[in-house]
C-alpha cells in the first residue's frame, strides 16, 4: 500500500521533477497524482507526459476541467483565466487527450481509500475544504477510512477518532484502527501555506507524513516571464502563497 501521493502541479515542472526525483529516493513507485496538471506555469505538455508516464493514478483538477472546456472560469482570478488561456493555445493534442481520459476521483485499496481532487461532497462542484468544520461536514459525504485530495495547495491531516472529536497533524500520524482521516497533500507546483518548497505525502498502512522539497523557483519564474504570463502568479512561487 506504501505509495507517494502528489498534487497541483500546474505546469511547473521543475517541482515536479524535483519530487519525482525526492520520491524515487526513497524506492517507491506507487505513485497517485490527485489533479490539477496545468494552469499557471510555462510547461503543461512536459508535465502532463511525466506525469502519465510516472503514475499509477491520475485524477483532473478544476484548471484541466478548464482548459477542457468542463468547467467555467466564471468564478477564476483575471489572473488564473489569463493562464488557462495561454494553456490552451499551448496545449498539443496528444496531452489534451490524456487530460480528457482522467476522473475526478477513484476509490483504491479495496475502497479503503478515497481520492479526489477537491471535496468528497459535489467534487465537480470544486469546494474547498479549509476549515474543520469543512471537514466534519465531508466526513459524512465518504464511507472509507482515508480521503487523500487536494486544491487548496494547503497541505494538513485531520483524524476523526470513533469519539467525533476532530484531531488535527500538523506534518505526519499514525494511522489508528479506529479513526478515519481527510489528508490534504498539499501542492507540488505552487504552494501556499507560505513555504515555497513542493509539499507531497507518504502514505502506508501505518503512518502519513507530510514532505517538502526545494526546487530551482527562479527557472520556473523566467520561463513563465518569457511566456508573459501574469506577474503575481511569478511572484507568488518564491513566496508560497
Amino acid at each position: 500500500m506504501k505509495c507517494a501521493v502528489i498534487s497541483d502541479v500546474h505546469a511547473n515542472i521543475e517541482a515536479l521533477k524535483t519530487v519525482l526525483k525526492d520520491i524515487k529516493k526513497k524506492r517507491l513507485t506507487n505513485i497517485l497524482f490527485l489533479g490539477d496538471a496545468v494552469g499557471y506555469g510555462p510547461d503543461p505538455n512536459e508535465c502532463i507526459n511525466v506525469l502519465n508516464s510516472e503514475c499509477r493514478v491520475l485524477l483532473a483538477g478544476n484548471h484541466d476541467w478548464a482548459v477542457l472546456g468542463l468547467t467555467s472560469t466564471e468564478y477564476f482570478n483575471p489572473h488564473s483565466k489569463t493562464a488557462i488561456e495561454w494553456t490552451k493555445e499551448n496545449i498539443d493534442k496528444e496531452t489534451l487527450s490524456i487530460l480528457k481520459g482522467l476522473p475526478i476521483s477513484r476509490q483504491i485499496e479495496s475502497s479503503k481509500i478515497l481520492l479526489v481532487h477537491s471535496t468528497p461532497k459535489e467534487p465537480e462542484q470544486w469546494h474547498y475544504l479549509l476549515t474543520l468544520w469543512d471537514a466534519e461536514i465531508n466526513f459524512h459525504y465518504f464511507d472509507n477510512k482515508i480521503c487523500l485530495l487536494g486544491h487548496s495547495h494547503q497541505p494538513f491531516i485531520i483524524e476523526k477518532p470513533l469519539s467525533g472529536e476532530i484531531v488535527t497533524h500538523r506534518t505526519e500520524t499514525k494511522i489508528k484502527e479506529d479513526s478515519r482521516y481527510i489528508i490534504n497533500v498539499g501542492s507540488v507546483g505552487q504552494p501556499r501555506d507560505l513555504d515555497p518548497r513542493a509539499c507531497y505525502a507518504v502514505i502506508d498502512e501505518e503512518s502519513v507524513k507530510l514532505h517538502r522539497v526545494e526546487y530551482d523557483i527562479e527557472k520556473t519564474q523566467n520561463k513563465m516571464k518569457m511566456h508573459g504570463l501574469p506577474l503575481p502568479l511569478i511572484e507568488r512561487l518564491s513566496k508560497g502563497v
